[in-house]
């Protein structure tokens, strides 16, 4: 068995979609979209909701951080069967930082609960497909000051590493800052060492996830 820590990995919206579908004469009308705030996620329900002003109801749900903010609304409709499912479809699918609006245009038809709970959960999912989801995994970003006599060596080193190269400053020195899956970050690092003997070493200086 394995003892290997597994990256944490990062699912999120690539952006921002829509799509909309009719049940029994009611029209469904779904948006997805990326946020990073609360504040954010609150300013699209908002928006959402004056350009669906005529709707019967605009039911909302949106999932922040590592899941500990969520919110919903059913927005009128029977309780559990429109926020709820919203937020669990968001849950399901693994990803985090997203609001969804959906809008209902009632076409006379009742649903019942069941149906109320189907629809509302196939407008999210056809809303998430037209928005895209896209899986993050964390990188380590470093920066490595060397000499110029050095620097295609550890060039050669980056590059077959897979290092993702931010950018490089040539002055008195020459200066890369370089980014690495966090899982490859500790093997560079020795490498690029024990390349220059200890002398040059890289500098952790920030993490992100690409």
């Amino acid at each position: 068995m394995s003892n290997e820590i597994k990256p944490r990995l990062y699912t999120t919206l690539a952006g921002e979609g829509d799509d909309s579908f009719e049940e029994r004469r009611s029209e469904f009308i779904g948006y997805a979209k990326h946020v990073t705030s609360e504040e954010e996620a609150q300013a699209v329900v908002k928006q959402k909701k004056k350009e669906f002003a005529d709707a019967t109801h605009n039911c909302w749900a949106y999932v922040l951080g590592d899941g500990t903010v969520a919110r919903y609304s059913d927005d009128g409709e029977p309780q559990g069967t429109a926020g709820i499912p919203v937020l669990d479809v968001i849950r399901k699918s693994g990803f985090t930082d997203a609001v969804i609006v959906v809008a209902r245009y009632f076409g006379g038809i009742l649903l019942g609960a069941g149906g109320l709970v189907r629809a509302y959960s196939h407008t999210v999912s056809i809303a998430l497909d037209a928005a895209g989801i896209v899986t993050y995994s964390p990188y380590l970003v470093y920066e490595l000051r060397s000499g110029y006599s050095e620097y295609q060596k550890y060039s050669n080193i980056l590059s077959n590493a897979g290092a993702v190269i931010d950018g490089t400053d040539f002055g008195a020195d020459v200066v890369v800052r370089f980014a690495i899956p966090r899982e490859k970050a500790e093997p560079l690092v020795k490498k690029i060492s024990e390349a220059g003997y200890g002398k040059d070493i890289p500098e952790l200086i920030d993490e992100r996830f690409d």
